[in-house]
């Protein structure tokens, strides 16, 4: 009977001997590596919050009077404008960085797949706005009483190209990576892409809650009718509120996979 009972040393090895050892195919580890990020995030917030401060202010001042209203009317534009100067700079700042970064677009995947589709249908919702827009804000200008013409004009214009930029920018980035240890140490122009993701962020805000609203431009209510601008607004802006959406995942996407060296384990 004594001749069956293990001693620890035994009992110790047996237990080693039956785990299994941890491989790259069974052991699962998700890790998300925030370096070279942390200014671009610092922007985006500051654009965040000034975008909520601008907001606040919009509401408070459409509750007063036709002045004021006007005034709230002409702070979003203003800050429309800026946000499309900085997003634009970003953006072109970005091509430069990343124009070094190696363009792997594999065969098997020679299509531009479903989040870049998407992304190219969501921008003809901001083109049908922004066109419409423009040819409102130029009959606004020759009218006496159309106030905020030129500034809506320029911002609109401005989104034109802010928007062309940055989707020409994420279906190029889509496919690049790093090519070495250089630059994945650098990583660079990442983060001006967090500052995109961000800034995108708080022009789906803007977006989302002042220029959903067919009374945000009272000189398209007159010029085009009632019917037709809400209609024109409502069928456009769903759109323009999904690009701003889905540019910021597909920014995340960039961020994720185009920064990391993918590390091949032999068996």
């Amino acid at each position: 009977m004594w001749k069956k009972i293990k001693s620890q040393s035994d009992i110790n090895r047996s237990r080693r001997n039956s785990r299994k050892p941890q491989t790259p195919e069974n052991a699962h580890h998700f890790s998300v590596d925030c370096a070279r990020a942390h200014r671009g995030m610092f922007g985006g917030i500051l654009i965040i919050v000034l975008t909520i401060i601008c907001l606040i202010m919009y509401f408070v001042l459409t509750e007063q009077q036709h002045p004021y209203k006007a005034m709230a009317i002409l702070e979003v534009t203003i800050s429309e404008i800026i946000l499309y100067v900085v997003t634009g700079s970003a953006v072109v700042f970005a091509f430069l960085r990343m124009r070094d970064l190696k363009y792997s677009k594999k065969q098997e995947h020679s299509g531009i797949g479903l989040d870049c589709t998407l992304l190219l249908l969501a921008q003809s919702g901001v083109y049908i706005y922004v066109i419409f827009s423009i040819i409102g804000n130029f009959f606004a200008m020759a009218e006496e009483s159309g106030e905020g013409g030129l500034e809506g004009l320029i911002a609109e214009a401005l989104c034109l190209v802010e928007t062309s930029l940055q989707t020409i920018f994420i279906l190029n980035a889509w496919w690049r990576r790093c090519k070495g240890a250089q630059q994945n140490r650098t990583k660079p122009g990442r983060e001006t892409v967090t500052f995109l993701l961000v800034a995108n962020m708080a022009m789906w805000f803007l977006n989302t809650l002042v220029k959903n609203r067919a009374s945000f431009r009272p000189t398209h209510l007159s010029f085009f009718g009632v019917w037709a601008w809400t209609i024109i607004t409502h069928v456009s802006m769903p759109l323009a509120i999904f690009y701003r959406f889905h540019s910021t995942i597909c920014l995340f996407e960039i961020w994720k996979t185009t920064f990391k060296i993918k590390i091949e384990h032999n068996n």
